[in-house]
């Protein structure tokens, strides 16, 4: 941070203790044209001037280049000398303003600078008022915020005065009845996990065409093996149904012929002539 403002030349100053008593309107440009002034350069049109040892000063106006004039005076405190790049009698161009306070010489901000600073002020204030106030705020479910000032013996002990006053006036007017929940208590953890997942549904991540194809193959051969499961099961159905049809047929037929035989005439049942009758032959 040193360094950084010793490079800026907002953040410097620069005074001589033996000229500040004899300040004036017609001296302060020797003033600030000393050597040790770090805001003076020696590459200006007042340095060439002062070099040949000429007091006119209408002469600036004549040439081209950097040069400084003392553009406002208060004596005998404030004197405003300001930089600028002329291009013609009629023509320049500021570049920087420098204002003598009390012998003091300190470059005059510019409009975003003064803005930047101002607005730094203000956040940082703000930060640090808001860090402050994180401090004192407790919360509790059951109960909500409240502010309890720790640096503030006073503030606290009022506080904590009032909630003791609070939990009596509550313990009398409820006797023997519980303190009554609240709505956070109520509601179950997967009922607030139920409501973000519906504010806030998952996002299934893109497939790639390779896994869009790879998936696709393992349903083609999911569907292709669950048909030929089914067919070897029709199969093996119908196989069965014929084979109890046919045995179930034979079985039928084979008893109708046992019970219900065709009639025949009686002289082809009786084909076969009776045996002949023996002599007997013996005493």
């Amino acid at each position: 941070m040193a360094e950084q403002n010793k490079d800026n030349p907002l953040h410097i100053s620069w005074h001589d203790s033996m000229w500040v008593p004899h300040l004036n309107s017609s001296n302060v440009m020797n003033y600030f044209s000393e050597r040790s002034n770090p805001f003076y350069s020696r590459d200006c049109n007042n340095e060439f001037i002062k070099m040949q040892q000429n007091t006119r000063v209408d002469q600036l106006t004549h040439m081209q280049g950097v040069e400084y004039i003392l553009l406002h005076t208060q004596e005998p405190i404030l004197y405003i000398v300001r930089k600028q790049n002329r291009y013609s009698p009629t023509q320049v161009t500021p570049l920087a303003n420098y204002h003598i306070i009390g012998g003091q010489v300190f470059q005059t901000p510019d409009l975003g600078s003064i803005i930047n600073s101002r607005m730094l002020a203000a956040v940082s204030n703000l930060n640090s008022a808001f860090t402050e106030l994180q401090m004192y705020s407790q919360y509790h479910p059951s109960k909500g915020y409240w502010w309890q000032f720790r640096n503030h013996p006073d503030s606290a002990a009022a506080a904590s005065a009032a909630a003791k006053d609070k939990e009596k006036k509550q313990k009398a007017s409820s006797v023997g009845r519980e303190e009554p929940a609240s709505i956070f208590q109520h509601r179950r953890v997967g009922a607030l996990l139920e409501d973000l997942q519906a504010k806030f549904p998952y996002k299934y991540p893109a497939q790639t065409p390779q896994q869009q194809q790879q998936q696709q193959q393992t349903q083609q051969a999911t569907q292709q093996g669950t048909q030929q499961q089914s067919q070897q099961e029709g199969g093996i159905k119908l196989e069965d149904i014929k084979s109890e049809i046919k045995t179930e047929v034979k079985l039928e037929v084979k008893a109708e012929v046992k019970g219900d035989p065709s009639p025949q005439p009686a002289s082809q049942r009786s084909a076969r002539p009776p045996p002949e009758k023996r002599q007997r032959t013996g005493p």
